[in-house]
């Protein structure tokens, strides 16, 4: 799901959040059927206009690694939590702003899905010498 971008936009993540099985449950399969199509039609119009990088619904659970060298490892993030990120996509867009306004169209916000927008770093804020995997593959790619 890639397109190719303007050279003066900048990339935004758009994660999904509030896509527990609760977001859903209320529908009826007409409904469920209508906001399919409404978010089919949404991601069409992102391809179409160039905004749209890549994108991908997240399976509900997973593992959550954490404490020092990944010592505890539990089942989760858990499908009723408020919280549970239910997909993703890149953006392209000139500027946070614009980006925020692609976000506005997003078909799950009326029924209870939030969109967290972040720009996308070619280096951590906190350890400089921490790239982005994308320009380091790119330069690999460049090296004879």
């Amino acid at each position: 799901m890639n397109t190719t971008s303007d050279s003066h936009s900048q990339s935004f993540l758009f994660l999904f959040r509030n896509a527990g099985e609760e977001s859903h449950a209320g529908l009826s399969e007409a409904d469920r059927a209508r906001l399919a199509a409404r978010w089919n039609t949404w991601v069409a119009s992102l391809l179409s206009s160039g905004h749209l990088r890549e994108g991908h619904p997240l399976a509900l659970g997973g593992r959550v690694v954490s404490e020092p060298r990944g010592a505890r490892v539990t089942d989760g993030p858990y499908a009723e939590a408020k919280e549970v990120v239910g997909g993703f996509l890149v953006v392209s867009a000139p500027h946070l702003d614009a980006a925020v306004e692609i976000a506005r169209g997003c078909p799950g916000l009326d029924h209870g899905l939030t969109v967290e927008v972040r720009e996308l770093l070619a280096r951590s804020p906190m350890l400089d010498d921490v790239q982005a995997v994308s320009r380091v593959r790119d330069e690999d790619a460049t090296r004879p």
